[in-house]
């Protein structure tokens, strides 16, 4: 229910009283008191906020609201992680104590790494508002977890925009760009990285627990997948991340990773393609980085194996792509 509140009280703040903004999205007041909400009850209310606020810049406004109170228990494991990077990791991994409405992916790259939000919605299209409500609390909850400004490298949004463009340079203050292949947040290694002054890992212990049992009380989903491309995510810039390494890291023996992975069809060769991928078009796009050691830190042993495989992914050569990118970034310029 975290994004439920959100919505209300930024609906409130503009004038839309509780009780208006439920009756516009079909949802009866006595819902409220259940601990989950289906995806398309969120996004019917999302809409109605939309709507009655008549303002375009609302979920903007919304995702600025992200604090401590948000996101339940999980605020008690993200206030004692490390570092900002293992803060995403917690809520990578408990999100749906969070919500059931998408899921974060983190693609590592040399100096940088993307936070990319991938939607998860019902029979109903989710509001361009969660979409940029979203990506603005991932800077209010960077921000909060810090204790200082947090200062993007860029934003990209994979629909157009919704409001003026001062809305959006008073949230990221950064450059911003629409209609991209995907919503996502680029921040700096050295932000992610840095050490944080309330670590403590014997309190991320002991709500680690908790909130492993409020997972587990949860009906089950297949999270396998997930599981071993965000562990895939993060070491592939290290070496070539192999199934018996994912098998350890995820506490399991070799034998129950593959029998797990037989029974939801689940590929590793291709989860570690779809990591490599992911993170030679971030590299080729968003760096200067030479496509040749590029190709290099993703495991590539010769120039040539990595061109066929970039091929294989866009129809294009790593410096087709590049061009391509750099064409498209002027005309938004």
């Amino acid at each position: 229910m975290s994004w439920v509140n959100t919505v209300l009280v930024a609906a409130q703040r503009l004038g839309v009283a509780q009780e208006l903004l439920l009756a516009a999205a079909a949802i009866a007041p006595a819902e409220l008191a259940q601990e989950r909400w289906p995806i398309d009850h969120i996004t019917r209310l999302w809409r109605a906020a939309a709507q009655l606020t008549g303002d375009p810049g609302f979920g903007l406004k919304a995702g600025t609201l992200v604090g401590p109170a948000s996101f339940n228990v999980v605020s008690y494991l993200l206030q004692s992680a490390p570092t900002l990077r293992e803060s995403i990791a917690v809520v990578q991994k408990y999100q749906r104590l969070i919500s059931d409405g998408g899921r974060l992916q983190m693609i590592a790259g040399a100096q940088s790494s993307w936070l990319v939000y991938h939607p998860r919605q019902g029979m109903l299209p989710f509001s361009p508002h969660q979409i940029e409500a979203v990506l603005a609390a991932m800077v209010a909850f960077a921000q909060w977890i810090s204790v200082s400004t947090v200062r993007p490298l860029k934003v990209q949004f994979s629909q157009s925009p919704i409001g003026p463009p001062g809305d959006y340079h008073a949230v990221f203050h950064c450059p911003i760009e629409f209609d991209q292949a995907f919503s996502g947040v680029l921040l700096d290694n050295a932000l992610l990285d840095a050490p944080l002054p309330q670590a403590d890992s014997q309190l991320a212990r002991v709500h680690q627990q908790y909130a492993a049992t409020r997972l587990a009380a949860l009906s089950p989903p297949e999270t396998l997948a997930q599981d071993l491309r965000r562990w895939i995510d993060t070491q592939l810039h290290s070496r070539v991340p192999s199934r018996a390494s994912a098998a350890q890291a995820l506490g399991l023996s070799p034998r129950t990773l593959a029998r797990r992975m037989q029974s939801q069809q689940l590929d590793y060769s291709s989860l570690l393609d779809q990591a490599r991928r992911d993170a030679a078009l971030h590299a080729v796009a968003d760096t200067r980085q030479a496509l040749t050691d590029i190709g290099q830190s993703l495991g590539f042993a010769e120039p040539s194996t990595f061109w066929r495989a970039f091929k294989r992914w866009t129809g294009q050569t790593p410096a087709q792509w590049r061009q391509q990118s750099e064409a498209n970034q002027r005309e938004q310029s």
